[in-house]
């Protein structure tokens, strides 16, 4: 029974980054055909807003998975990576909305 029940834990474990995979995986799925329907609208004339609100959705869906990731990374570090965690997504959704802004 003890190697029924190691087993059990190690594959539900297993599980939860196997889910973060499968995840991942059919985000950038997504995000290829948002990028995909972004090019052809663009090649096709039509308004830069939409093409660019496309491009936007694709980029903060993957920005978001990438901060949960390293969320999970800095956890558990000293307060100094929590900071820089931070700081950096600050610059990053700076960097994202002064453009929309300014143009």
């Amino acid at each position: 029974m003890a190697k029924q029940t190691k087993r059990s834990t190690s594959t539900r474990s297993s599980s939860g980054v196997w889910g973060l995979n499968k995840v991942s995986f059919w985000l950038i799925v997504a995000a290829t055909i948002l990028y995909a329907v972004a090019l052809i609208l663009s090649a096709c004339g039509v308004s830069s807003i939409a093409v660019s609100a496309l491009q936007g959705i694709a980029a903060a869906a993957m920005i978001i998975i990438v901060a949960i990731l390293a969320w999970r990374y800095v956890r558990p570090k000293p307060a100094v990576w929590k900071v820089l965690y931070f700081v950096c997504l600050l610059i990053i959704i700076a960097g994202i909305i002064v453009p929309l802004v300014i143009g």
